[in-house]
């Protein structure tokens, strides 16, 4: 294994900073407060990661478990430069290509082959290259002449899996995988991982958010767990699987 890593996560933490009001309940309430300039603002603070630190190593295939708001998109937007840490620092010494959520990268009054060009400008490759990997695209997604219509004609499967064929054959070295493949049929999770698997085979790192045990048993070669906005395991995937499901009974 390569000694350097090719995303390192050092002592980040990410808060996030909003403003409450308290308002009146009453019209009567609404007046009185606004002769005295009693409306109340308070900053609040959520803190939604706190001091996280791990290395991820070329070619690894990496699960990340975690219940519903322990962190988890939240860091995958981090290491996309999406949000900056609150504090701590990461770096990623590649090319990524990121399927974080529903719609990321489209323009809805596109087609979805108009949105293949542009979502693969976004992630950095030319007409030319993405021309080379077209036929594979198209073949993937089983969108058929649907391809042609508005995304926003879409459904949420369709959706994931127009985004899922762009991400998975554009040659980047790190992709990144959040949840949005439980969005898709049954039959598509399956090619999707089969899919992520020949990837990791051909050396390609892999980082998958995930609610599924076994997929992390059979498909990872390690899993971090997150709890209340800290990373909790980081080890074995059969070990790891067991920790979170012990984390949501």
């Amino acid at each position: 294994m390569n000694t350097k890593p090719i995303i390192q996560v050092e002592n980040v933490s990410k808060k996030f900073t909003y403003t409450a009001e308290r308002m009146p309940n009453s019209l009567k309430s609404y007046v009185i407060n606004a002769l005295h300039g009693r409306f109340a603002s308070k900053s609040r603070e959520i803190h939604v990661l706190n001091n996280i630190n791990f290395e991820i190593y070329p070619g690894e295939f990496v699960g990340i478990m975690g219940r519903n708001g322990v962190g988890k998109s939240t860091l995958f937007k981090l290491i996309c430069g999406i949000y900056t840490p609150t504090s701590g620092k990461i770096e990623v010494r590649a090319p990524l290509a990121p399927l974080l959520e529903l719609g990321a990268g489209f323009l809805f009054d596109l087609s979805g082959y108009e949105n293949i060009f542009l979502n693969a400008a976004i992630l950095g490759y030319s007409r030319q290259a993405t021309l080379n990997t077209l036929d594979q695209i198209l073949e993937f997604s089983e969108l058929g002449d649907m391809i042609y219509m508005p995304l926003k004609n879409y459904s949420s499967g369709m959706i994931v899996r127009l985004g899922f064929s762009i991400a998975t054959h554009i040659d980047v070295p790190i992709l990144l995988v959040d949840e949005i493949l439980a969005v898709g049929d049954a039959g598509f999770q399956k090619k999707c991982l089969d899919k992520i698997q020949s990837l990791h085979k051909a050396g390609r790192t892999i980082v998958l958010i995930t609610h599924n045990p076994e997929a992390v048993k059979q498909h990872c070669d390690r899993c971090i767990v997150f709890s209340n906005q800290n990373k909790v395991f980081d080890g074995k995937p059969t070990d790891g699987a067991n920790a979170y499901l012990e984390s949501v009974c």
